[in-house]
């Protein structure tokens, strides 16, 4: 169902978890032929991109915590006090603005917070929102969409397509819920 704005409304359906996510992603339909990425200058400002592009080469590899956090403000991450960005962690490079990481989060070495998805005929945009003292591991993507709750912790190399509830361990390709006894083989 398409939206006055351009936007397609995929609401209905199933309340699973993997869905809620889609039920939160603006979708936006590509004109023409080939696939939607080869779009990109519409959706976002070429020069845009390579502002915010300049910001997070510079962060990812900074070793001042202080120096990646005003950085990643200055293109709209909205980074709140005693968060720390691994070595090479990404925030979106389309969309940082969509990027709240709370107080004191953790997001590991090389992880990816991706806020949109380039598909054949649309590209999808949501917010990724990481709670207070949350962790995410290195390596590990979070799709555009998911909240990170919490104090929640992702595992390494993992892929969040859902929400992680505040307090869980998540682990895997895609991430699941793991128990106490599996968080040792993590």
């Amino acid at each position: 169902m398409t939206n006055g704005d351009d936007t397609v409304d995929d609401s209905e359906g199933d309340e699973t978890a993997g869905e809620r996510r889609h039920d939160r992603l603006a979708r936006h339909p590509t004109p023409g032929p080939g696939n939607s990425l080869m779009s990109w200058p519409d959706a976002k400002h070429p020069l845009r991109v390579a502002f915010n592009y300049a910001f997070i080469v510079a962060a990812r590899h900074s070793p001042s915590l202080r120096l990646k956090n005003w950085l990643l403000s200055r293109i709209g991450v909205d980074v709140e006090s005693g968060v720390s960005w691994g070595l090479e962690s990404t925030p979106d490079v389309f969309w940082p603005e969509l990027v709240t990481v709370e107080e004191d989060a953790i997001v590991g070495y090389d992880a990816t917070l991706l806020c949109h998805e380039f598909l054949q005929d649309e590209y999808r945009t949501g917010e990724v929102h990481v709670g207070e003292r949350a962790m995410i591991g290195a390596g590990a993507i979070v799709l555009p969409g998911v909240t990170i709750g919490d104090e929640a912790q992702v595992a390494a190399n993992s892929l969040v397509t859902e929400d992680v509830p505040p307090g869980e361990t998540w682990a895997g390709v895609p991430a699941e819920p793991v128990g106490e006894s599996d968080i040792e083989d993590v």
